[in-house]
């Protein structure tokens, strides 16, 4: 597998947590997975309950596209709530 696409999808989930995820003294994980057949799995996973959305595309803009980003891609991206109401994690799967 490239690196190039697993940093980049990382880099776009994990900026997504810190910037959306909840306060600046709160954890933000990344777990990374190499799974059967070489598919690898992240989790970035934060303290807030927000899912996160692809908002609609303003051209003139410099952000905004991360999700756009983690679509185009992984196989396939979602959400998972904590128990509790402890946050969430967003996981998504780059193949080789």
């Amino acid at each position: 597998m490239d690196d190039y696409v697993p940093c980049l999808v990382a880099t776009e989930l994990v900026t997504n947590a810190l910037r959306y995820g909840g306060t600046a003294d709160d954890d933000v994980t990344l777990r990374l997975v190499l799974a059967e057949g070489g598919a690898l799995w992240l989790e970035v996973q934060d303290t807030t309950c927000d899912l996160p959305h692809i908002p609609e595309l303003d051209l003139t803009s410099e952000s905004g596209r991360g999700l756009l980003i983690v679509e185009r891609f992984t196989r396939r991206w979602g959400v998972r709530p904590l128990a509790g109401g402890r946050g969430k994690v967003v996981f998504a799967v780059v193949e080789p």
